[in-house]
């Protein structure tokens, strides 16, 4: 006669090592509501004055989210309130509106509308957090095992960089994108053991360029590891062909879902397109041609034959549209390339952030270069995870590079030093366990330091802040003197009156979109090209140019925040432009003050 116990472990067997069992499930729900609880709690009672949608990224998602509720059609990318009065089409996915427009239209059952957006903006980032722990989770015990579990948990939640985007009011895209990173290396893993994973992989990684071009390192290191994985065992061909099927053939049918039939040809650099479809065809073709020949008898010829084959892929879709060869960005104003795109600090490279957010740059990088490291001594250590490694450190590089390119690039290359940072944590917890000495606990405390970015961030600060240049002390106190300009209280006044059109820096636009009936001639996207242009000239130049902007746009206010780095422009230092005149008090007298207090200034623009 068993007894109870015995009995209950036969009915529920240990799990296996790629699984997560039922105590993991309940540390993975653990950790979840935990940090839930605490970032919820941080946003409603630790961060007065501070908007709940503080990036204007996240402003404007809830701005189209809204739209789209409203009756916006789902081909219909234009913001029709943006470049007032004529429209600026953006280049955003829908796929991103679709779950957050459910939750706004649930919340509208039971509260108001802009209480409404307050709760999804809250639940969405959230539910990603939840399911990017358990992508951190299984990807670890893929390549790691039982032991790296707790890190896999543990260390996404200490990083700086992952809880800003998984925090209550991110709304954009950026999110997303970190998760269809992990599943499209989690299904990259699985498809070693299982084939079938492969046409996961290759739908993950569609999906998630279908979101947003910043994914295409993604696809890249999805395409190398599948490769490297033929080229070290031909009898992969079978997942090369799965693993390009779905990436082509998903890529063709998110194209359909995001443009409308008569616009399917229509090129564009910054948002899914023919021209990435076809290198998604091709890349599909490749594979299929590859997996259906004969193999090579040799690894290196393998590679040769799929090296060539790329690079004519490649040679392709540049013969068909070299207007792409620039980047997303190659059509922009290179005034605005040089003197917009060009002073966004996290657009610039990792080591040229060092010296104006010295924690924020290495508190991003450090994990990223020992994970790297560490997943290189893992390949060497564990053979029989090899290629497993192999395809962690081709996602690994890829993302890193993008990160030394554009610093906000880290956040795609974060989450997968999750499995190395754990198999190094693993590897020291085995050697102190081993020999319970002083030097191997320094060891396991060490590894777990150096991968804690929390932790590392309050080291490096206090080191920043006891020998300070003063560059990273001038951009944190720039950030946070606007901030009063983007809480909702302060377009009150704004909020009642009749719809108008508005001239106001770049910056602040988005959160007037999103806060007030109003529309605005700029906020920060490069499709509104002309919108963005007019607002640095009516600051910047004569006063007689931002007159005639004024009336070309047929403007009725003036909207400023004084502390934004917009107001400090060229203008300021030019005689007779509107930043002169404004900081002088003396405005021309065509624009007449009605601020009644409050952060903003406001002008009525006279006929």
């Amino acid at each position: 006669m068993l007894d109870a116990r015995t009995q209950r472990e036969r009915i529920m067997p240990e799990p296996s090592t790629s699984t997560l069992g039922r105590k993991d499930w309940l540390w993975l729900v653990g950790v979840w509501a935990l940090v839930a609880a605490t970032l919820l709690w941080r946003s409603v009672n630790g961060s007065a004055g501070v908007p709940l949608f503080l990036d204007t990224d996240d402003a404007m998602r809830m701005v189209v989210v809204r739209d789209f509720l409203d009756g916006q059609g789902w081909y219909d990318l234009v913001q029709h309130r943006l470049n007032t009065p004529f429209g600026a089409e953006i280049h955003w996915s829908r796929l991103v509106d679709l779950p957050l427009a459910g939750l706004v239209w649930l919340a509208r059952q039971i509260t108001d509308v802009r209480q409404a957006g307050w709760v999804a903006g809250m639940a969405w980032p959230l539910l990603l957090l939840g399911v990017l722990l358990w992508l951190s989770a299984r990807t670890t015990l893929e390549l790691v095992g039982r032991p790296g579990l707790l890190p896999g948990f543990v260390l996404p939640i200490l990083s700086p960089a992952i809880l800003a985007e998984f925090s209550p009011g991110r709304v954009d895209h950026h999110n997303v994108i970190i998760v269809l990173t992990m599943a499209t290396l989690l299904a990259s893993l699985v498809a070693l053991r299982r084939s079938g994973a492969a046409w996961i992989a290759g739908l993950c990684a569609a999906l998630a360029l279908s979101i947003a071009l910043e994914a295409v390192p993604v696809m890249l290191a999805a395409i190398l590891a599948f490769g490297l994985s033929y080229v070290a065992d031909p009898a992969r061909a079978g997942n090369l062909m799965r693993f390009g099927l779905g990436l082509g053939g998903g890529l063709a049918g998110l194209l359909m879902l995001a443009r409308p039939p008569g616009r399917w040809l229509e090129a564009a650099c910054d948002m899914i397109s023919p021209v990435y479809v076809l290198a998604g065809a091709l890349v599909g073709l490749v594979f299929v041609l590859v997996a259906r020949l004969p193999a090579p008898r040799r690894a290196w010829q393998r590679l040769g034959l799929l090296a060539g084959l790329g690079l004519a892929a490649g040679a392709l879709v540049s013969l068909v549209y070299p207007q792409c060869l620039g980047g997303p960005y190659a059509a922009l104003d290179p005034w605005l390339q040089d003197n917009w795109i060009g002073a966004i600090i996290e657009a610039k490279p990792w080591h040229a952030s060092l010296p104006e957010l010295p924690a924020y740059a290495i508190t991003l990088g450090a994990p990223v270069f020992l994970g790297l490291i560490a997943a290189a001594l893992a390949f060497r250590a564990t053979p029989e995870k090899r290629l497993g490694w192999l395809t962690l450190l081709v996602f690994l590089v890829l993302t890193m590079v993008v990160m030394l390119a554009q610093i906000r690039g880290a956040r795609l290359a974060i989450l997968p030093t999750i499995p190395a940072a754990a198999w190094l944590i693993a590897m020291a917890q085995q050697r102190y366990l081993a020999r319970r000495q002083l030097l191997p606990g320094l060891s396991l405390a060490a590894a777990w330091l150096v991968f804690s970015g929390m932790i590392l961030s309050v080291v490096v600060s206090s080191v920043v802040n006891l020998l300070p240049d003063g560059r990273a002390q001038l951009v944190s106190a720039t950030r946070a003197s606007k901030l009063p300009c983007l809480a909702g209280d302060a377009f009150a006044d704004l909020r009642g009156l009749p719809p108008e059109r508005v001239m106001t820096p770049i910056d602040l636009g988005a959160h007037l979109l999103l806060e007030t009936p109003h529309g605005v001639v700029a906020a920060p996207y490069h499709r509104n090209e002309a919108g963005v242009l007019d607002a640095f000239r009516f600051f910047n130049q004569p006063v007689s140019e931002a007159r005639q902007i004024a009336t070309d746009r047929g403007l009725g206010l003036l909207v400023t925040c004084p502390a934004m780095p917009e107001m400090q422009g060229t203008g300021l230092g030019e005689p007779n432009t509107v930043l002169s005149l404004l900081a002088a008090g003396t405005p021309p007298d065509w624009l007449e003050e009605v601020s009644v207090g409050g952060p903003l200034k406001v002008y009525a623009i006279l006929p």
